[in-house]
């Protein structure tokens, strides 16, 4: 079994291990709970037994530094309590992990897996490869045999109808589409929240975003307009579309399927996707294959992965994840008061951006300018301006438009900018994005803080050290230290040298007329 955080004492079976049958032949690890309201009871039973580890702390006390950072202890404890069937899931999730993605990804939760590259590859390409996109799943990885995958589309529909994956991709039945598309986590940059007010701490790590949990590819397969209406169309009442995942989902003692829901007028606009490919090539297991959802421009939680059932219903879906979930509070709600009711659900991304290189707390010698690289998106449109600011949002810079990749209609833009710098010490850098319809970002952090740590949309800031190499002192203090073989990083170690001699001191004060005035 996988790895425990240290504080955890090892996974005790309490009594003998139950038996939760997989559903279907050919979908190892796929247990179905929404059916069976009396399995869900006796899941929830046996797991009422268990005193299982606390999440860690790590908003009023430091992130471990460790890769991974977080393990998720007390999710793979749930998925061992469960028995054969699911016992193994942290295991198999973690060997895709290691099969399917960069081996440098920064590992923010093991299991159930949150990852996200590196920060400047992120932004080299305006799409970004397979195995450097971002994931963030919310149960194990099923393995599912393509070809016995079939999908149920069900509920307000005028012909409910079983679909295989055959039959999806079979282009006489369903014109095929391939469509650019970022998908982004609503929790991305979540880690700027956390440092300066904490917020929710869910049973299910509400993990440590940097900027990276944001991605870009061609996604590829059918619109899920064209699959209703090979249904039959929708049913009177149809308003919104549940999506079933057939990873476990665990949450307050209970056990559940992954299930969202999206409304229906954003199927009738073609801007819901089955798909089965990523960037021309077959769908990776830890992205969801055979087949997932992709739904543009909203949060990427609506997205599922590992689909196996459609359900046209009349409103917003009941399910945990839609229901209590993804909520955006006021910033005067929390938990002292915080309901599923008085936060509201979050779909349509709102703009946002960040700046990818350099890092914060970078120290950087230069000539004059800084090379900043970043990315930008708007959910509701696209980015038609970035700007940056060298002194913390007082004066903005436009980014040139030849400095941006391509518009899309569904993605980011990436960009890069050189920002002409003559201060020396530490800087805050931010940066800005205007979509096409003239929304812009929230200045500061505290604008956007909402108790569920959701959606950093405020300008991302960093914080660089400046050594201006075009200041005479500065080249002068350089040169010096290259002649003498030392460095000046890390920059918070004394220089093991004397600053000037006793006759350079005396020489200058004297032209600055010594310490004190003349009486």
């Amino acid at each position: 079994m996988a790895p425990a955080e240290p504080q955890a004492k090892p996974f005790q079976q309490q009594g003998d291990a139950p038996l939760f049958p997989e559903e279907r032949p050919g979908w190892k690890g796929y247990v179905e709970w929404e059916r069976y309201p009396e399995k869900k009871e006796e899941a929830a039973q046996i797991l009422a037994k268990y005193d299982f580890p606390v999440p860690p702390e790590f908003q009023f006390q430091p992130l471990p530094d460790t890769n991974p950072v977080l393990e998720g202890v007390r999710w793979k404890y749930y998925h061992y309590a469960m028995g054969p069937t699911l016992q193994d899931i942290p295991d198999i999730s973690w060997k895709y992990v290691l099969k399917e993605k960069s081996a440098d990804m920064i590992h923010v939760l093991q299991f159930p897996y949150n990852g996200e590259p590196p920060r400047g590859r992120l932004v080299e390409t305006e799409i970004t490869p397979n195995e450097d996109h971002f994931v963030r799943n919310h149960g194990g990885i099923p393995e599912i045999d393509p070809e016995e995958f079939f999908v149920d589309v069900e509920g307000l529909v005028n012909n409910p109808k079983k679909i295989s994956l055959k039959e999806l991709q079979d282009e006489s039945i369903f014109p095929r589409m391939s469509t650019t598309v970022t998908l982004q986590c609503s929790g991305t940059r979540r880690i700027e929240q956390i440092h300066e007010y904490p917020g929710d701490g869910d049973e299910l790590i509400n993990a440590p975003w940097g900027e990276g949990a944001i991605g870009t590819a061609k996604w590829t397969g059918v619109s899920l307009k064209k699959v209703i209406k090979y249904c039959g169309g929708l049913k009177e009442g149809g308003q919104h579309v549940e999506f079933f995942g057939a990873d476990t989902y665990f949450k307050k003692g209970q056990v559940y399927n992954y299930v969202v829901s999206v409304p229906t007028r954003k199927m009738k606009i073609n801007e819901v996707m089955l798909a089965w490919e990523m960037n021309d090539k077959p769908l990776p297991k830890i992205h969801g294959a055979p087949l997932r959802v992709v739904v543009f421009g909203y949060i990427g939680a609506r997205s599922v992965k590992w689909l196996y059932k459609i359900n046209v219903i009349e409103d917003p879906s009941m399910a945990p994840v839609q229901m209590k979930e993804y909520l955006y509070y006021s910033p005067q709600v929390g938990k002292h008061n915080a309901t599923y009711s008085n936060g509201f659900s979050i779909q349509t991304m709102p703009v946002s951006s960040a700046i990818m290189t350099p890092v914060n707390h970078d120290q950087i010698i230069h000539d004059g300018k800084i090379k900043l690289t970043g990315w930008a998106y708007s959910g509701s449109g696209w980015p038609e301006r970035v700007e940056v600011s060298g002194d913390g949002g007082s004066i903005w810079y436009e980014v040139p438009y030849n400095k941006m990749s391509r518009k899309y209609f569904h993605a980011w833009r990436i960009w890069e900018y050189e920002m002409p710098v003559d201060a020396e010490g530490w800087l805050e850098f931010c940066v800005r994005t205007w979509d096409n319809a003239l929304n812009t970002q929230p200045t500061y952090v505290r604008s956007a803080w909402n108790w569920d740590l959701h959606v950093t949309s405020s300008c991302h800031r960093i914080k660089i050290y400046s050594i201006n190499r075009t200041r005479p002192m500065t080249a002068k203090r350089l040169n010096l230290l290259e002649e003498k073989g030392m460095s000046l990083f890390p920059l918070t170690r004394p220089l093991e040298m004397e600053l000037e001699s006793k006759e350079e001191y005396l020489a200058e004060m004297h032209r600055r007329q010594g310490r004190d005035p003349i009486e």
